[in-house]
């Protein structure tokens, strides 16, 4: 049953590809659909490949997250760290208001507030890796800033879960002190590894044998993921290291070796999402998750708009930065699972499933807009207005 459920979702999945490939779309939501097809209170019903598209969808977000590491320098990510730090603290205060004012007013306490702050907080960074690649975007100038915002937001769940799991559980201040400490000691580490080590990382591998490089790179990006993770820090940041640390003609190598993996295992990423969501649960939630997806767009819309504009990014790549980093996922379905299986608000699971479900829907087709015609002829015109009236205004006072 595991080959049959696995062979017709594979068949299913790349015709809707096809399909999207036609109508020029992002196949993100269908891939969604799929899954909730084949999920409990879909059309069919597949258990025997669960626990297989389960791993499968850790080891595409692994994968997405590291191939875009090979496409930059540890320089690279340094500058951008830097240039970022405001922006990544402006994203963190724009976003995560709404999710906690909406659990006040739902009455459900602190810490549930505390929780939904961190799911509207964070992008997805699988969902935004693939939408990045799929629009062809890993070479413009607004990439670089892309990354950095969402670096920042996966290091800051290296203090944010650690204090979450202490505030879910009543665990004592020393306790949650020490998480947070074995997660900040395991980020500092690979991130020196990275960006020092990274010649010496590269010399294990040999580029030129297909075979022992693929499986070299492959596992390393998931031991290092691993760790990461056991210490209670994204392995998605993990990931993305171990894809800066390798230069060179290990890098293209192994992006040429990785990139059909890393096709099939971000689209199981996707499903497994719509295969655990239950569709009946969502319908309770859809108005209060549709007006915080409403809300959150907008504000992760300027977030980014502003940390390109800090970065010096025209006016067209601030809004392709704002909006391609609208979908969230991972993470928001972790932090809302953690302070469920506490017993904290049991609706809280629900809201994260539809609100995150509006976003990875809604965000991919956000993120085609700025490639518009209409939208490059409105942003040319008024930038061709805001022009002629500062030359009119100059123009005036030269005449007093």
């Amino acid at each position: 049953m595991l080959l049959i459920e696995v062979g017709a979702l594979l068949l299913v999945l790349s015709l809707l590809g096809r399909v999207a490939i036609r109508f020029g779309l992002s196949p993100i939501p269908l891939f969604l659909i799929a899954g909730l097809a084949v999920g409990h209170g879909g059309l069919f019903h597949f258990e025997a490949s669960r626990n297989f598209l389960q791993v499968g969808s850790q080891i595409g977000v692994i994968l997405l997250l590291a191939m875009l590491g090979l496409e930059y320098s540890a320089e690279e990510l340094v500058r951008s760290l830097r240039q970022s730090r405001v922006a990544g603290l402006l994203d963190g205060l724009f976003n995560a208001i709404p999710g906690a004012a909406l659990a006040l007013l739902l009455g459900w306490g602190p810490i549930a507030a505390v929780a939904l702050a961190g799911v509207t907080w964070v992008s997805s960074s699988g969902v935004v890796a693939k939408v990045v690649r799929d629009l062809g975007r890993l070479g413009n100038r607004e990439t670089p800033v892309v990354l950095s915002v969402l670096v920042i937001e996966d290091l800051a769940m290296a203090f944010y879960l650690p204090v979450l799991s202490a505030l879910v559980i009543g665990a004592e201040i020393v306790r949650g002190a020490t998480t947070v400490v074995i997660a900040v000691v395991v980020v500092s580490l690979i991130l020196y590894l990275a960006l020092k080590q990274g010649r010496i990382i590269s010399a294990l591998f040999a580029p030129q044998h297909a075979e022992p490089l693929l499986l070299g790179v492959l596992g390393l990006t998931m031991l290092v993921a691993g760790v990461a993770e056991q210490a209670s820090v994204s392995a998605a940041v993990g990931a993305f290291l171990v894809g800066i640390s390798l230069s060179g003609p290990v890098a293209s190598q192994a992006s040429a070796v990785l990139t059909p993996l890393r096709d099939l295992f971000a689209t199981v990423f996707f499903v497994f999402f719509g295969l655990s969501t239950d569709p009946k649960d969502l319908v309770p939630m859809l108005l209060p998750g549709l007006a915080l997806a409403i809300v959150t767009i907008g504000t992760k819309t300027l977030s980014g708009y502003l940390a390109a504009r800090r970065a010096g990014i025209a006016i067209p790549g601030r809004w392709r930065t704002g909006l391609v980093l609208t979908p969230r996922g991972e993470f928001s379905v972790v932090i809302a699972g953690l302070a469920v299986s506490a017993g904290i608000e049991p609706r809280l699971a629900p809201l994260a499933a539809t609100y995150v479900l509006i976003t990875i829907v809604v965000g991919p087709l956000l993120a085609r807009i700025p490639d518009a015609q209409w939208f490059k002829s409105t942003v040319r015109r008024r930038r061709l207005g805001a022009e002629a009236a500062a030359a009119a205004s100059a123009a005036q006072r030269s005449e007093r």
